[in-house]
């Protein structure tokens, strides 16, 4: 049995939620579902438009998960307000553009370095790990170290949209390269576009430590329940 954590996203829940502003579907009953059905954390992202989850859906689930609870967020002077005062077990900084339909890459952290490194000595200080969602590269995970965070997640987008052969291939062992690099000085997560048929490899990664999936959970769920959902990722997640 795989010792890889799995990180359930719940904003797509929140998503639907948001489209009629009806009080449901319920992220408490979700976050119990979840839980119930394997989950070793909770994620979720609270965006500056507040496209999904709201700022009182985190106060909630800070109160109600019983496992780890990642809040991802941009590192602005707001976020790291809030995340100060709510104390999610990690933050798993982010990029964010109002127009993108979902993340789409890693961090800068060149661009970024002053800011990321002001926003992990912050994090820290207030008892909060600290997570950089960023692109699998050696440089990148040496930049990580020097900006001060414990944790990296690595970006699978490239992996999970590659349709070739060859260049899937690539991607996962750019993945292997990097979380063998990164691991004894940093913590290795994943995700983005990972799904039931694609995880497997990933986490068969020597070294990774948690998987974050939630978009294709979410879909998932729509056709056999979100419990069943969950069940089945976990039970790829052991078949390579």
């Amino acid at each position: 049995m795989t010792n890889v954590r799995l990180g359930v996203n719940i904003d797509h829940i929140a998503t639907l939620r948001q489209q009629r502003h009806t009080d449901y579907p319920d992220l408490s009953e979700a976050i119990r579902r979840v839980e119930a059905a394997g989950a070793d954390g909770i994620t979720m992202h609270l965006r500056e438009d507040r496209r999904h989850i709201q700022l009182e859906d985190v106060e909630q689930a800070r109160r109600e998960v019983s496992g780890t609870l990642n809040l991802e967020m941009a590192a602005t002077e707001e976020m790291l307000d809030i995340a100060e005062r709510i104390r999610p077990d990690y933050c798993c900084l982010v990029p964010e553009r109002r127009e993108e339909l979902t993340t789409e890459g890693g961090l800068d952290v060149v661009a970024g370095a002053d800011r990321i490194r002001e926003a992990c000595t912050r994090l820290k200080a207030a008892g909060i790990q600290v997570s950089l969602f960023v692109e699998p590269t050696h440089e990148v995970m040496d930049a990580a170290v020097e900006l001060g965070a414990s944790i990296v997640e690595l970006h699978t987008g490239p992996y999970a949209n590659a349709t070739e052969p060859e260049a899937h291939e690539a991607e996962l062992e750019r993945l292997v390269s990097t979380t063998q690099y990164a691991r004894e000085r940093l913590t290795v997560n994943a995700g983005h576009g990972l799904h039931r048929d694609n995880v497997g490899s990933v986490a068969s990664i020597p070294g990774m430590n948690e998987l974050n999936i939630g978009h294709a959970i979410v879909c998932r769920a729509v056709m056999v329940g979100l419990e069943a959902a969950v069940r089945e990722v976990r039970e790829a997640m052991e078949t390579p």
